[in-house]
């Protein structure tokens, strides 16, 4: 993706110092201060108990996070971050998140909306937000509470190392995914979603509406790259292909096969991997937001 040398939204909260991960220098936030409570009390009581607390300090303000050793703050971030390579991923999304801000405000006027920005918020390991607490197990996602989006850096490893999906482009699907929620947000379609939720009488039947939302997500998505590709000609050889194999690396039944060796339908929360690569093939070709109507 041609990404380099332009401009970077300014529109993001940038926590990754202050957050619960690794290599953050920052104080931990009052969500995870108020998790190792338990933990930490009755450390008090002794001397050695002081030590350790000592010691996971200063290790905590050196770069390394001691909360990754009882499985809390680290996520998948590791215990130290490449700040060159994470400060290169910021301005990557900062320029991705820029073009979602312009195709979005002058596409969705056309449909009779006026489109706001949401806040970008980057944070390493954990954070709080208008959802509750936010770890960097939960991938990115929309917060409808507050309107931002939350990114823990460290996703994109695992996208590429866990779920094989390499490349910048496939990393600016997945924010342009959650973009998506932004603007289903603005349409009034995560309200009416959660409505329906509330009156369906099994999860089953909850989770075949949270499949649709995500499907029209994922088109929303194609429409932005459609739209983005016109305006800016961002589209380098391959990097279709690179977010169609993530949209198929993170579908329902890939992941459901991968971690128990067998696929449940009425699990799904985010479509197969069929459906999640025809809707982002489908808002790509048409671009026009009238072709992603999943709830048909």
């Amino acid at each position: 993706m041609k990404w380099q040398d332009r401009r970077q939204s300014d529109n993001v909260e940038d926590r990754r110092e202050h957050s619960g991960g690794g290599g953050g220098r920052g104080l931990p936030s009052i969500g995870t201060m108020l998790m190792l409570w338990p933990l930490v009390k009755p450390l008090l009581r002794s001397k050695f108990g002081l030590m350790v607390i000592g010691v996971g300090a200063l290790a905590y303000f050196s770069g390394f996070n001691p909360l990754s050793l009882v499985g809390m703050g680290g996520g998948g971030t590791g215990s130290h971050v490449n700040k060159a390579k994470d400060d290169q991923e910021a301005a990557f999304v900062k320029t991705v998140l820029a073009d979602t801000e312009d195709v979005w405000s002058e596409l969705l006027p056309k449909y009779g909306l006026r489109y706001t920005r949401p806040t970008l918020v980057l944070y390493r390991g954990s954070t709080r937000s208008g959802c509750g607490h936010a770890s960097a197990q939960m991938g990115p996602f929309y917060c409808p509470a507050d309107k931002k989006v939350y990114l823990d850096l460290g996703f994109f490893d695992e996208l590429a190392k866990r779920h094989n999906s390499q490349g910048d482009f496939a990393q600016a699907y997945v924010l342009a995914h959650e973009i998506g929620h932004h603007v289903q947000d603005l349409q009034g379609t995560l309200d009416q979603v959660q409505h329906l939720k509330q009156q369906v009488r099994s999860e089953a039947q909850a989770n075949k509406l949270q499949v649709r939302v995500e499907l029209q997500a994922d088109c929303y998505a194609g429409v932005w790259a459609h739209h983005a590709q016109k305006r800016f000609h961002i589209l380098e050889a391959g990097d279709i292909e690179e977010a169609l194999n993530a949209a198929s690396q993170i579908g329902d039944d890939t992941l459901q096969k991968q971690a128990t060796g067998h696929v449940r339908p009425d699990g799904f929360t985010h479509g197969t991997s069929r459906q999640r690569v025809a809707w982002f093939k489908q808002g790509f070709v048409k671009g026009d937001l009238r072709a992603c109507n999943t709830f048909k």
